[in-house]
């Protein structure tokens, strides 16, 4: 079966979000969802993280991120933890303390590039022969990021479509490849509007799902200039962002 827990996350010994994932790269995690929520840029806002071992607990299901200085969560996000708000394992948007923190002010991206539609559809395939834990469980969801010519840089698998994105998103921050330019993101679950909110924070330029996309998630691409495709598979996709005078390219 797929494990599921819990991860606190704390942030300079404060709660803030506690979320259902499977165990592992919780650091990824962590800094891929400060990333996603706009609360770091890189990774010299990070000046350490670390498990806190609870006296109660035998398990390491809490993270602690100290951030370097200039970096700060809102105030607002520490209240919402404190009121008994949580990220379960399939809504990235839960948890949140106001619909302004939902809609992340997020800018057109300045050089978007389009990927070619069959490129498109053999990465999925590419991703199936590194999904372990779903050959194992069929239980988890798979985000991983692609090369403009399509090489699969990093996979990672979790119970949660968004915590797959923010682990991939951690990585690449902590290796210090942000902001990603040019780069594809594919996602096994549905297009949802926090998983497109999350690539448009990293600047990613293709979006594409084995799912479904939903409504807000192609007019946030759309207006961001994001290429967005969903029901990729490897003879087909369906392109819904951009559009183009006379239809789609």
């Amino acid at each position: 079966m797929a494990i599921e827990e819990p991860l606190e996350l704390r942030v300079d010994g404060k709660p803030l979000v506690v979320t259902m994932r499977t165990p592992g790269h919780d650091q990824e995690l962590a800094a891929g969802f400060l990333y996603s929520e706009g609360v770091i840029d890189g990774s010299d806002d990070i000046a350490a993280m670390a498990h806190v071992r609870d006296l109660a607990s035998t398990t390491d299901n809490v993270l602690n991120l100290n951030l370097a200085s200039g970096a700060q969560v809102p105030q607002e996000r520490f209240a919402s933890a404190q009121r008994g708000f949580y990220a379960n394992s399939s809504c990235g948007l839960c948890g949140k303390a106001t619909i302004d923190n939902v809609l992340l002010k997020v800018p057109p991206l300045a050089h978007p590039f389009c990927a070619p539609l069959p490129l498109l559809c053999s990465l999925p395939e590419k991703m199936e022969a590194q999904q372990t834990g779903f050959s194992a469980t069929g239980g988890l969801h798979a985000a991983a990021l692609f090369t403009p010519q399509g090489k699969l840089l990093i996979l990672r698998e979790d119970i949660g479509r968004h915590n797959a994105v923010d682990k991939v998103l951690g990585w690449a921050l902590l290796a210090d490849l942000t902001p990603l330019d040019n780069h594809i993101l594919v996602v096994t679950s549905r297009a949802s509007f926090e998983i497109t909110q999350k690539a448009l924070m990293a600047r990613i330029s293709v979006l594409a799902a084995v799912g479904a996309p939903s409504s807000m998630a192609v007019a946030m691409a759309r207006a961001a200039g994001m290429q967005l495709c969903g029901f990729v598979r490897a003879q087909r996709c369906n392109q819904y962002s951009p559009v183009q005078e006379g239809g789609l390219p």
